[in-house]
């Protein structure tokens, strides 16, 4: 994992790599951001002109590499563009740093030690630097002839940025270093969560899936519960074992519980977790099946969340469900037409065995609901509906209750995750009825993303506020890295869960 530290260096006299600084895109032209007087000053005053005529504007993203003034210890100065210049006495927003710096951090890929000088006015902004330049020096190598260290192989030859100090930060300020530790444990659990989704399926079964998660919480101090297929059967799980039924890898129910001596909240996370998605019996056509690895990216973000609401010792309860299981072809396999009898005793008519995430998310919603917890969000990469509805960037947000639903959406938008409220509507309930069983797995085809919604909503305990999160766009990335984003296994979701474990625990959730 890349160290992340707090400086009071000045740049010139700095030892490290490069020096990163900031452009904004102004009116006239490109705009030194805060945090760069140094640079600029040793340049000057004429840094941005030099970047103009290099052919910078500031755009988000950009990235400009130029010799480091005369003078300095680092060799190269990278300007990063943090994209439109605020407004005046408006600071950039803090979506702003993190992809600025996350951008810097993967050009900087094979560099040992890298300052970054952008613009940090308090602890919050040395935060979003740190995360997005941690998140963006992401690698997963493990694969690769040079790999087989994870996070710390090389790429393509050269290993990810070793290093990032901020500039302009406050060593022995309380906040400030709160802020790099929230930012390191935040990220290293996200990154796991990625390391997660981009292993291939055939060395992340249900079993791995669930041994992994028994050792993470053993470091963490969470107890863990893991139900193999035997117990699931004794416990009447049908929709975990009906989806696990095709295949070699049988299934398993992790449970993992965080508590605090201080809390007075109990959140439960619900995660799908498909570790490869074949489609089952009503298999997928070619060209839908490559990236279903991605298919358990929900359970990975409510590990992932769980062991760093543990880390940073949040005073809230907090218990995760890892629905796990492989849904595959063969002669064992549930099919169209069956009946399972799920864990709440409701049955359902399964019309489409590639419809499955709901039906392991169906027997998890009611565990976690025994429980009575507070609140219950389950996260999953549900529908392809939901990406035609929102793209491949934003995830949807349905719930039971209006105002969860909007504390879940503001707190998503806070910590950069694009989201989308979306409704329930009732008159889509009816496309669900069965003539054999209490209820269908499919519904209409127009607004199949809503209809999956009012599925789960079926099976979370009466009186208990819930919200389920569609990540099916934004969880993983096939196009090219963008940001803090890397191509493949992205975490979503990681970010929000954790921040409504802190807004539960600040007494701000409802």
């Amino acid at each position: 994992m890349t160290a992340l530290t707090l400086s009071t260096a000045a740049a010139a006299g700095l030892r490290a790599d490069a020096i990163v600084v900031g452009v904004a895109k102004g009116a006239e032209g490109p705009v030194v951001a805060p945090g760069a007087e140094a640079v600029d000053q040793a340049y000057d005053g004429r840094l941005a002109a030099i970047l103009q005529t290099l052919g910078a504007s500031g755009a988000e993203g950009e990235v400009t590499k130029l010799p480091a003034p005369s003078g300095f210890k680092a060799p190269v100065v990278v300007a990063v563009g943090l994209g439109a210049e605020p407004e005046k006495d408006e600071a950039f927003t803090a979506e702003a740093l993190r992809r600025a710096a996350g951008s810097a951090a993967r050009a900087l890929a094979g560099s040992k030690k890298a300052a970054f000088a952008l613009p940090i006015t308090d602890a919050a902004d040395a935060g979003a630097v740190g995360e997005g330049a941690l998140l963006g020096a992401y690698s997963f190598d493990t694969y690769k002839e040079n790999g087989g260290n994870g996070r710390n192989a090389k790429k393509n030859g050269r290993a990810p940025l070793a290093e990032v100090a901020l500039l302009g930060g406050k060593p022995r300020d309380k906040a400030y270093k709160a802020a790099v530790e929230r930012a390191v444990a935040v990220t290293e659990e996200l990154n796991r969560a990625r390391d997660l989704i981009n292993t291939p399926p055939n060395d992340l079964n249900p079993a791995a899936f669930a041994a992994l998660a028994q050792t993470a919480a053993k470091e963490h101090g969470i107890k863990v519960q893991v139900l193999d297929e035997k117990a699931l059967a004794k416990g009447g799980y049908g929709g975990i074992l009906g989806v696990g039924a095709g295949s070699a890898s049988a299934p398993r129910l992790v449970k993992l519980s965080y508590t605090h001596s201080k809390a007075s909240k109990h959140l439960a996370f619900v995660g799908k977790g498909i570790t490869y998605d074949s489609g089952g019996i009503s298999l997928k056509p070619a060209g839908h099946n490559e990236t279903m690895k991605c298919d358990m990216s929900g359970a990975a973000a409510v590990f992932a969340a769980v062991v760093a609401a543990a880390r940073l010792g949040l005073e809230v309860n907090v218990t995760g469900w890892l629905a796990l299981a492989e849904n595959m072809p063969s002669g064992s396999a549930t099919r169209p037409g069956d009946v399972l009898r799920m864990y709440s005793g409701k049955t359902v008519e399964v019309l489409n065995t590639d419809a499955e995430g709901r039906l392991v998310l169906a027997d998890a919603l009611w565990a976690a609901s025994e429980e009575n917890p507070d609140a219950i969000v389950d996260v999953a990469t549900l529908t392809g509906a939901m990406m035609l509805a929102l793209g491949s960037r934003t995830f949807g947000i349905m719930a039971n209750d209006d105002a969860f639903r909007t504390a879940v959406h503001e707190a998503a938008e806070e910590v950069g995750e694009d989201s989308w409220p979306m409704p329930l509507p009732e008159h889509l309930r009816k496309g669900m009825d069965s003539p054999t069983a209490d209820i269908a797995n499919m519904g209409e085809r127009m607004g199949g993303g809503l209809v999956a919604g009012l599925f789960l909503r079926e099976f979370v305990g009466e009186g208990i506020t819930w919200a389920h999160l569609d990540i099916a766009g934004p969880a993983f990335n096939e196009q090219a890295p963008f940001g803090y984003t890397p191509k493949g296994g992205t975490g979503s979701a990681v970010r929000t869960l954790v921040r409504l474990v802190e807004l539960a625990a600040a007494g701000d959730l409802g």
